[in-house]
């Protein structure tokens, strides 16, 4: 591999590990991305990112595609291709963006996985005897409540609760700060938590969930446990955190209509992420439709449609 060019992607992945205070899940996806480019670069001859044309960038896109990556994966890849390509062109390395016209191909948008309004009242009816039980019912019901990704809600600590005004401050991607209300069963779990909190917690921490060693907890244990319940409960389905998430913007959209409202509660930078939830809404609204409207109705086994009453229609 080019000592080269790793040289600038080692140093691109520190400028946005200080800058820009990627998640370390997200910096390994750069690493691992930008690593597949520099050993594309080293196969094509290519010694220094100024050489590098759109040509190649395509030509890279096409590799990937015909070792089966997906079409989301390789959009991937150029995006991070393009993110260091700005960092190059500041930096003097690069004259032009080779990926400025290169075109991922087109991924099938994938709509979010919610959980219905019983099954999610379903999961979170468990009756926590004791303190990790005490901790998990707090988080699920926070991130159902408030619809907080699985980072932000590991980040939060003692500070950013307000259970007397039902608040609680969410520092989100970008480093970008919201306040988000709490709502009453989310508060109820949180302050039950946080009695039981000081015989977990270790001196200093700050951090609203701890494990059993006293520290911030980790991604993987939120999700084994979240899991473990789900199946507790009896649901036929894998349950992961995001799904409260995308069942909270779902819900609340579905209830209210206001998309920008929903936006504002996610922290999505752009509306056009939000969109994603009203796609889920129609659906559920032509399910409805399909049941209830007269001529959307399912012919009966003889070939005709029924009508409320009972009698056939032509």
């Amino acid at each position: 591999m080019s000592e080269a060019l790793a040289g600038d992607v080692s140093r691109f992945l520190r400028s946005l590990r200080d800058e820009r205070r990627l998640s370390p899940h997200t910096e390994s996806a750069y690493a691992r991305d930008l690593a597949t480019l520099v050993e594309y670069c080293d196969t094509q001859g290519i010694p220094c990112w100024d050489s590098l044309d759109p040509q190649h960038v395509r030509n890279f896109a096409a590799q990937c595609h015909r070792r089966g990556l997906a079409p989301r994966s390789i959009q991937r890849r150029l995006s991070a291709a393009r993110s260091l390509f700005r960092y190059l062109a500041r930096e003097g390395k690069l004259s032009r963006d080779p990926a400025a016209d290169v075109q991922a191909p087109k991924a099938r948008k994938r709509l979010p996985v919610t959980l219905d309004a019983d099954t999610m009242a379903r999961l979170l009816e468990f009756r926590a005897d004791d303190r990790l039980g005490f901790r998990d019912k707090a988080i699920m019901e926070l991130f159902y409540s408030s619809g907080l990704r699985l980072a932000e809600l590991l980040g939060l600590d003692l500070t950013d609760l307000d259970l007397r005004d039902r608040t609680v401050r969410v520092l989100g991607k970008g480093r970008k700060t919201r306040i988000v209300p709490v709502g009453k069963h989310a508060a109820t779990a949180l302050s039950r938590w946080l009695g039981e909190r000081t015989g977990f917690a270790a001196v200093g921490e700050t951090a609203v969930f701890v494990g059993i060693n006293g520290k911030r907890l980790g991604p993987r244990i939120v999700q084994r446990r979240i899991a473990r319940w789900a199946r507790l409960q009896g649901l036929p389905e894998h349950v992961h955190p995001h799904m409260f998430r995308h069942s909270f913007a779902s819900h609340l959209l579905e209830s209210s209509g206001d998309l920008r409202a929903v936006q504002e509660l996610l922290g999505h930078a752009n509306i056009s992420t939000t969109q994603v939830y009203t796609h889920l809404d129609f659906q559920h609204l032509a399910r409805i439709y399909d049941q209830a409207h007269p001529r959307a109705r399912r012919k009966a086994a003889g070939g005709t449609a029924r009508d409320p009453s009972g009698s056939k229609q032509d």
